[in-house]
């Protein structure tokens, strides 16, 4: 199985210049936790990744208003990204290796085509590749 087969394609995108309350109402509407930043809506090459921790850590914990932050302020960059070839391998590695729990995937142009969660790998991969990946993301960093 390989990234195009496992991701979600076409995912919800924002611009840096994104009210920061939209890329999170976008959360809402979507049902999701993470919300890649493209340079403009009609090119998704991928700039960064909003996720709602990084809302919650770096707007409102930080006691920044929220209301007054774009994307570009709170997102997280470069992102690690997959490969649309990318077998599931691969894919679990760079989400282990980076302990993330999402990960956009990118077409040989660089534009966002589709977004593995940790949950797609649940659903979709062996029980084996799912445990190793969930442990690997739940043990506690040194």
């Amino acid at each position: 199985m390989n990234a195009r087969e496992l991701m979600t394609p076409n995912p919800a995108c924002c611009t840096p210049e994104t009210p920061l309350q939209q890329v999170a109402r976008m959360m809402v509407d979507c049902d999701c936790g993470e919300i890649p930043v493209v340079e403009r809506e009609d090119f998704k090459k991928l700039v960064g990744v909003v996720t709602d921790r990084d809302i919650a850590c770096r707007a409102v914990a930080a006691g920044r208003d929220p209301l007054t932050l774009t994307a570009a302020d709170v997102m997280s960059s470069p992102a690690v990204t997959a490969s649309e070839r990318d077998d599931l391998e691969e894919v679990v590695r760079l989400m282990e290796t980076h302990r993330i729990r999402r990960i956009p995937v990118v077409d040989r142009n660089g534009q966002v085509c589709g977004i593995i969660s940790q949950a797609d790998v649940a659903r979709r991969a062996a029980r084996k590749d799912t445990g190793e990946l969930v442990r690997e993301l739940s043990s506690p960093t040194a």
